[in-house]
């Protein structure tokens, strides 16, 4: 039976998504739930899992193209086609297989033996962690809400069934001699099969990848379907004797290997442009980037405040959040003062509502933390900032920047948000014209903290108090940091976007008012 595979709904709402890419190859033989693709969607990766065990019949759309939720992109041969069904009746066949499918999930979920109908919930990064350690991920307990398996059950499951593997391992490797010692030993190159095409699992084709291993070349005695089968195990094998081959003869491979060096190196050099797609993650922050730029006119607030109280409170209190298990950075402290200011000035916190004709200021503050990372600019948002203290904010930024960095993170987990940072100055730089996160109506943006000398300002008590010991009209070095404040000018005037910076200051300037 022919068992076709549309698209689903993977986002709330979602139209259409990205196969970023496809995990398994015509004629690889898919297990139910077996991850079969990636799919972007706002930002997230999302792994597309097969719905059926069979095997793939054909691959319907291309890496990188955008696809309409419910079309078509991959077909399965079942088990069924191989006892004769005929494809004309695969449709009738594929309604007889979901009312399979579901009384077996009904059975299941009666018996208690699966969650959810007995499909696996894990990230990305945990499923893809699974596959490199060779886990069945089903097999995984999850210890996350609902069941869900996290990297950390991956490798306490792998863990587990070292022990049992090692006897197996042992037995696999006597045979593998006994195998070798049949055969003569490599003489500085390795034989290859040099096959046209192989079937293999994509945990096997995701080993090969990272051992450099060319599948086709990997001699095997087994057949799936007709076509050469190839296992891990072979491959590790293969990939050791290739390593073996290169050690025999090292000086002439490093020469070879240098001499490719340096031939590659002019090519790259001499290439006056070069053309990549303009797909996903970066299409996606350029359309999000034009929208909020060619919908809300900007104006950047620029301002300097003097945080030398910040950083010698930071310093004081990062040894005790690094003996509670955090690392205490200086963005916590900006959420709380940008929390003080949304509070005193609201319409900063807000969003114009253009089909309604209306400015919806949020009593709530989901602020979002821009992250850079090696797909491009996320912006997780920690939610409920003004309900939570500096370390559990410090926690669950944290997290958050590290799941937007792995490509693990939700897509919940980046929206919902009501004002935006940008932190460049972890970069360099003091100031920018940072782009609102449109709809909302304001983004601030943070410059490095740098010492500057400052005069001392002797009428003012606050100032005072903060210097210390230094005398009026004094220059002394101070820790400055830059601030860059972009509001959407149909909401904010630029006097609010001005008094607003002022509250945020104050509080950056003299951090004991966020204890208040």
């Amino acid at each position: 039976m022919v068992r076709k595979f549309e698209l689903p709904d993977v986002g709330e709402g979602l139209a259409e998504a990205e196969i970023v890419s496809w995990l398994v190859e015509v004629g690889d033989t898919v297990t139910e739930d077996q991850p079969v693709a990636e799919v972007e969607t706002d930002k997230a990766v999302v792994e597309v899992p097969s719905p059926v065990n069979g095997t793939v019949k054909e691959i319907l759309a291309e890496e990188g193209e955008m696809v309409p939720v419910g079309n078509v992109i991959i077909t399965f041969a079942t088990e069924e086609d191989d006892e004769g069904t005929d494809e004309s009746e695969a449709e009738s066949a594929v309604s007889a297989v979901s009312e399979v499918d579901d009384e077996e999930e009904a059975e299941e979920s009666e018996s208690g033996t699966a969650a959810k109908g007995g499909r696996v919930f894990a990230s990305p990064s945990a499923r893809r962690l699974a596959r490199e350690l060779d886990v069945d991920i089903a097999a995984v307990e999850g210890s996350g809400p609902g069941g869900r398996v996290s990297d950390a059950d991956v490798r306490a499951h792998a863990d587990g069934d070292e022990d049992e593997g090692v006897e197996s391992a042992v037995t696999s490797a006597t045979s593998k001699i006994e195998d070798k010692e049949e055969e003569p030993a490599p003489t500085g190159d390795v034989a290859r099969a040099g096959r046209d095409q192989t079937l293999a699992a994509p945990a096997t084709r995701r080993l090969a990848e990272e051992e450099g291993v060319d599948l086709d070349d990997v001699p095997t005695d087994e057949t799936r379907d007709g076509e050469a089968f190839v296992r891990p195990e072979q491959v590790r094998e293969f990939a050791e004797a290739q390593q073996a081959a290169q050690a025999a003869d090292t000086e002439a491979v490093q020469a070879g290997q240098e001499a490719g060096a340096v031939s590659t190196t002019p090519e790259r050099v001499d290439q006056r442009e070069t053309r990549e797609p303009y797909t996903g993650i970066r299409r996606t922050i350029g359309k999000q980037m034009e929208t909020s730029k060619y919908t809300a006119p900007h104006v950047t607030h620029h301002d300097e405040v003097d945080v030398t109280k910040l950083v010698e409170t930071r310093a004081r209190l990062k040894q005790e959040a690094e003996e509670r298990g955090q690392k205490l950075s200086y963005m916590p402290f900006v959420l709380k003062a940008v929390v003080a200011g949304l509070r005193e000035y609201p319409v900063l916190n807000s969003q114009l509502d253009e089909e309604a004709e209306e400015i919806v200021t949020k009593h709530y503050y989901n602020i979002g933390v821009a992250a850079a990372t090696d797909a491009g600019l996320m912006v997780p948002v920690v939610d409920a900032v003004d309900q939570k203290g500096l370390l559990q904010l410090s926690e669950e930024m944290n997290e958050l920047v590290a799941a937007a960095r792995d490509r693990s993170i939700a897509r919940e987990e980046m929206q919902g948000g009501t004002f935006s940072i940008t932190n460049f100055g972890a970069i360099g730089g003091e100031y920018a014209t940072p782009i609102i996160n449109y709809p909302e109506t304001a983004i601030l943006g943070l410059g490095e903290i740098k010492k500057k000398p400052r005069v001392v300002d002797s009428e003012s008590p606050r100032d005072s108090e903060a210097n210390g010991a230094a005398v009026s009209g004094e220059v002394v070095p101070r820790h400055v940091l830059t601030l860059s404040l972009s509001i959407d000018h149909r909401v904010i005037d630029g006097a609010e976007a001005a008094a607003f910076t002022n509250t945020v200051k104050e509080h950056l300037q003299n951090p004991e008012l966020l204890l208040l």
